[in-house]
């Protein structure tokens, strides 16, 4: 029989275990409805937040069923309910006959699903005959960002092609003109972006520590006539074109849109470098750029607190006589979370998703 220290000692880790879990355990809204009916305008994020506190949890309750053609996909109308398996909350979704796509099953015959069917709220990129499935996170805010806007690294605006001049007569160009490149290659191609050199990325901790460059973009172009300088022509522009901006290829590939917000698995620290916009104070749907990219394992989707960075104030009510100053650092304060949706090197642009009081330039992003 196992003496009492080996009986403690198990007792004890199974305590630990027992209470990691409850820790772990998806924490519902205790606000939160039975039913839900999905709108139009709806995200995945904001229909979590009615049931969850964490709502980057939700893969954790709504579940799939693999029976179901787009099972991962809801739509305005359809209706969702809450209840318990096992103990566990669950989240069924009820599609109504009005509502229900069609899909081709493995007989290569087209049927229309409809009826009651569990599904996993897990955006992916398929193709569907409905084209108002519910969004992870209001794309609207975050297009802009998703193809051109980009952060280089040293030396890569200076060895791009340069608009060299835009003709005799101007000094800027805008739409529908033609401006003259050096430095085109024929293997990169006859689709542009311009781009203007904009803000240094800087380490905070250490100004010295470059971590890109931002690529403005100004307009679209396509190569007319090659050449040395190459005739090119401008497509589209959000502002005018100046001798000295660099163009970069399209990229063919495409950038990731879809997003499944977890909580990264390990930890993670760093800070809020710079703000879209140049506001000073950051709220709900505003885009800052954080100190961390694919060097630090930062992926798309990736869900952290933001933490506003603690104070010092006076102690007025201490030391002798008030002949001795004292200060207090205050801890930090849970201000928000935010979401990535696209990274860099050693940068990456993120989503404001909550906002519990104002934020700022320089606030800590960690584990959430």
């Amino acid at each position: 029989m196992p003496d009492k220290k080996v009986l403690s000692l198990l007792l004890a880790a199974l305590l630990m275990s027992v209470v990691a879990v409850a820790q772990d355990a998806v924490e519902l809204n205790p606000d939160h409805p039975t039913r839900y009916i999905v709108k139009r305008g709806d995200t995945l994020w904001d229909i979590s937040t009615h049931f969850l506190v964490e709502p980057w949890r939700w893969p954790e309750i709504w579940q799939t069923n693999p029976q179901v053609a787009n099972p991962h996909l809801i739509f305005p109308g359809d209706e969702l309910a809450l209840f318990y398996r096992d103990g566990q909350p669950v989240v069924q979704v009820t599609r109504r006959a009005e509502t229900g796509e069609t899909g081709e099953t493995g007989d290569g015959v087209v049927r229309r699903q409809t009826g009651p069917r569990e599904v996993k709220l897990s955006p992916g990129a398929h193709v569907l005959e409905r084209h108002d499935a519910v969004p992870t996170i209001p794309i609207d805010a975050i297009r802009p960002f998703l193809a051109r806007p980009r952060v280089l690294g040293e030396g890569e605006f200076e060895a791009a092609p340069y608009i060299v001049s835009a003709g005799r007569e101007a000094l800027v160009a805008s739409l529908g003109m033609e401006v003259f490149v050096r430095g085109l290659k024929p293997e990169q191609g006859t689709r542009f972006g311009v781009y203007r050199r904009g803000q240094v990325y800087r380490n905070p901790t250490n100004h010295n520590d470059i971590l890109g460059y931002e690529a403005i973009h100004v307009a679209d172009a396509v190569v007319e006539k090659p050449g040395d300088p190459a005739t090119v022509l401008l497509l589209t522009s959000t502002q005018e074109v100046r001798a000295g901006d660099r163009l970069f290829p399209v990229a063919d590939d495409q950038v990731v849109s879809n997003f499944t917000p977890r909580a990264p698995d390990w930890d993670v620290t760093g800070q809020i470098i710079s703000v879209v916009d140049g506001v000073t104070q950051i709220g709900e749907q505003d885009i800052v750029v954080l100190n961390l990219g694919s060097r630090d394992g930062i992926k798309e989707g990736l869900v952290l607190g933001i933490f506003q960075t603690g104070n010092q104030v006076e102690d007025l009510w201490a030391g002798k006589d008030g002949l001795e100053k004292i200060l207090v650092e205050l801890p930090e304060l849970r201000a928000g979370t935010v979401m990535v949706f696209r990274r860099f090197d050693r940068v990456s642009y993120a989503l404001v998703m909550q906002a519990t009081r104002a934020m700022h330039l320089l606030d800590a992003v960690k584990n959430p």
